[in-house]
């Protein structure tokens, strides 16, 4: 199931609320005034608008979120995918490796990630 469609500004709002939850709506309006440059009318009308999207709940002025960042993340990169690679995971990997060093580690760590996929596959 796909988390709502998160836009930019609402995903830096987003890093400081998972980084602090659950957190109070005056709390949480300081932050983003510290780190993002928001009034605080501005972070209230946020929490409004992702709390109707199913993002977020604010029951008592205390906010938690109801989509974790992995779930936004995660989202994010399909639809990229889906819209820049036709769907292709392949496509979209050696694009992604053609222009980027990899080290090692990083290509022992992305081995690991295909044999799990690759025993998942097997088991179901």
């Amino acid at each position: 199931m796909r988390s709502p469609k998160i836009f930019e500004s609402e995903y830096r709002f987003c890093l400081i609320l998972w980084a602090n939850e659950p957190i109070k709506c005056r709390e949480l309006a300081a932050l983003c005034s510290e780190q993002l440059g928001w009034k605080t009318t501005t972070t209230y009308t946020v929490i409004k608008r992702l709390s109707e999207r199913g993002v977020l709940k604010n029951e008592n002025s205390v906010v938690t979120s109801l989509v974790t960042k992995e779930q936004v993340q995660a989202d994010e990169i399909d639809e990229l995918v889906e819209k820049k690679f036709e769907g292709s995971l392949p496509a979209f990997l050696a694009a992604f490796t053609e222009n980027c060093a990899l080290s090692d580690a990083q290509i022992d760590e992305l081995q690991c990630m295909i044999d799990r996929c690759r025993r998942r596959g097997q088991d179901g």
